[in-house]
């Protein structure tokens, strides 16, 4: 997670991190948003809201995209990269999260967790950061 512009390591609690209780699924097709939905039931991610952007969403802030009901968005095609943005959920459910979702055969999205700084960003936005933190580490390797 990330905390005045550096990364903070995510602990095993449950602690609550910021935001509200929401994910936003990015850029999957329908089938797999379907796989998504269940996903988070099976591993004991429970009462979830999840929030399907559109290509049109891609200048709206996340805070303002978080806030819509569960499962709006959903079915309509959209372009944008794989993303799944995590908020308000523990520590716990954030790790079970990111290591049962390596099972599931389905595009590697990039991942984040809402910030105080990240709240006010636009959609479009975080996925080019993601994209630009996804190079560099690539490069590393």
């Amino acid at each position: 997670m990330m905390k005045n512009g550096t990364f903070e390591k995510v602990e095993k609690s449950e602690k609550i991190l910021f935001g509200p209780r929401a994910a936003l699924v990015c850029g999957f097709e329908s089938e797999a948003e379907e796989i998504i939905t269940g996903f988070f039931k099976v591993i004991g991610v429970k009462d979830l809201p999840l929030v399907f952007p559109a290509n049109t969403d891609g200048e709206t802030s996340l805070l303002d995209l978080l806030s819509r009901p569960d499962q709006s968005g959903r079915g309509l095609s959209s372009s944008l990269d794989c993303a799944i943005i995590l908020s308000g959920i523990t520590e716990n459910e954030l790790h079970r999260t990111l290591s049962a979702f390596r099972g599931l055969e389905l595009p590697r999205p990039f991942w984040a967790t809402l910030t105080p700084i990240s709240q006010t960003w636009t959609l479009s936005a975080l996925i080019a950061e993601l994209r630009k933190e996804r190079a560099a580490m690539e490069k590393r390797k």
